[in-house]
C-alpha cells in the first residue's frame, strides 16, 4: 500500500481532490494530512472524507523534530504539499529525499518565492499582462519554489481577465492535472 502524506494551510480543495481521487484505488491512500492552520477549512473537508488531519505550530516543525517524527512513524511514500505556505525545514527534506512535492499556482520560475501564492501571484500576472500563466508541480527544496520541475500546464490569460478569472483557470488545471502526476510519481510504470 502506498502512502500520501499531504500539508495544507488554507481551504484545502487540492487536498480534497488528491483524497477523493485516491479513495477508487485499493493500492495507495491519503493516510495523514496535516495543517499549520488550526482554523484552515481543509480540517472540515478531511472530517467529511473521514482522513486524520492534525494541526501543529512552529515549534513541533521547526524546533523540536515533532511533525518530522510523526513523518518518519508513517513513513510515506510521497509527502504533497497543497497550499502549504512555510518552507520545508532542512532535516524533513534530507529524511525524504526526492519525495516532497508542491503545486505552485504559477509557471516557474516566474512569480515563485516567498510571498507568492493564492491571489498574491494572479493579481501579479494580471498587472504585467502575461498572456499566459499555468501551474508547475516540483521537487521542494531548501529554497521556495527553486526545486527542479516535474510537469507544467499552461492556459491563455486574455487581456480582459481579472485575478479571479486567473485564479478559476488555474484551479481548472489543478484538479485536472495534480492528482495524475501524483499518481505517476508513486506509479511510474502505469
Amino acid at each position: 500500500m502506498k502512502r500520501i502524506i499531504i500539508f495544507a494551510s488554507g481551504s484545502g480543495t487540492n487536498a480534497e481532490n488528491l483524497i477523493k481521487f485516491f479513495n477508487t484505488r485499493k493500492d495507495v491512500s491519503v493516510v495523514q494530512v496535516l495543517t499549520n492552520n488550526p482554523y484552515a477549512k481543509v480540517i472540515d473537508r478531511c472530517n467529511n472524507l473521514k482522513v486524520s488531519c492534525l494541526s501543529f505550530n512552529r515549534t513541533a516543525f521547526y524546533a523540536e523534530n515533532h511533525v518530522l517524527d510523526l513523518l518518519k512513524a508513517i513513513n510515506p511514500d510521497i509527502i504533497v504539499l497543497a497550499g502549504f505556505l512555510w518552507k520545508f525545514p532542512t532535516p524533513i527534506l534530507d529524511a525524504f529525499e526526492n519525495k516532497v512535492i508542491n503545486i505552485h499556482p504559477a509557471l516557474l520560475p516566474k512569480y515563485g518565492g516567498k510571498g507568492m501564492y493564492g491571489m498574491h501571484v494572479h493579481e501579479s500576472v494580471v498587472a504585467n499582462k502575461e498572456r499566459e500563466t499555468g501551474i508547475t508541480i516540483h521537487y521542494v527544496n531548501e529554497h521556495y519554489d527553486e526545486g527542479a520541475v516535474i510537469f507544467q500546464s499552461k492556459c491563455e490569460v486574455k487581456s480582459n481577465d481579472s485575478a479571479e478569472t486567473v485564479a478559476a483557470k488555474i484551479h481548472e488545471l489543478e484538479m485536472r492535472h495534480f492528482p495524475k502526476i501524483v499518481e505517476s510519481f508513486l506509479f511510474p510504470n502505469e
